[in-house]
């Protein structure tokens, strides 16, 4: 279902915005060698004020890409770009702001469907259709400050590293 944003056109009013403002950018199209994927929030409708549109992408190539990024989106505004670790793993992000959404551009010497980013939206996504009241329990503690996965462990009973113990769930239960 996430291998492409069409089912963005069909969803909610912000999913359909989020839809064009992508298709406008041209960001599907013009880094497609990169496989990039929507995810985060906005595919599973859990997004709230000031979630942004997080582009994850399969990049070994950090220099090549950084060019590619900048020259496509360098004059976005409030458009910055770096590196740095995450979990000891290299990757390289780009944010700017356009047609009203942040996006996140996020690239690892990885294959998008083996991200953190997309293994928790499939989970969370899963969780979601088994147990319905998760949406609007995790949407409450989003709004009250808490990020995606320490939403959804809090709701769950999970302790420790949220990002790997939605992990471990997801595994427990079968869904990745």
């Amino acid at each position: 279902m996430f291998n492409t944003i069409d089912y963005l056109q069909f969803g909610n009013e912000k999913q359909k915005l989020a839809y064009k403002a992508i298709r406008n950018l041209g960001i599907m199209d013009n880094l497609s060698e990169y496989n990039p994927t929507l995810c985060g929030t906005f595919p599973i409708g859990i997004d709230i004020v000031g979630s942004d549109l997080d582009m994850i992408m399969e990049v070994d190539d950090f220099h090549q890409f950084e060019e590619k990024v900048e020259t496509l989106y360098g004059d976005k505004k409030d458009f910055k770009l770096k590196r740095l670790l995450i979990r000891e793993v290299p990757v390289v992000k780009a944010n700017f702001i356009f047609d009203g959404f942040e996006f996140e551009l996020f690239g690892q010497s990885q294959p998008v469907k083996e991200q953190y980013a997309y293994l928790h939206m499939i989970i969370e996504y899963a969780l979601m259709k088994q147990f319905p009241s998760l949406r609007e329990e995790v949407i409450k503690l989003k709004k009250q400050g808490l990020k995606t996965e320490p939403a959804f462990c809090r709701v769950l009973g999970l302790e420790g590293d949220p990002y790997e113990k939605l992990l471990e769930f997801g595994e427990y239960m079968g869904i990745i």
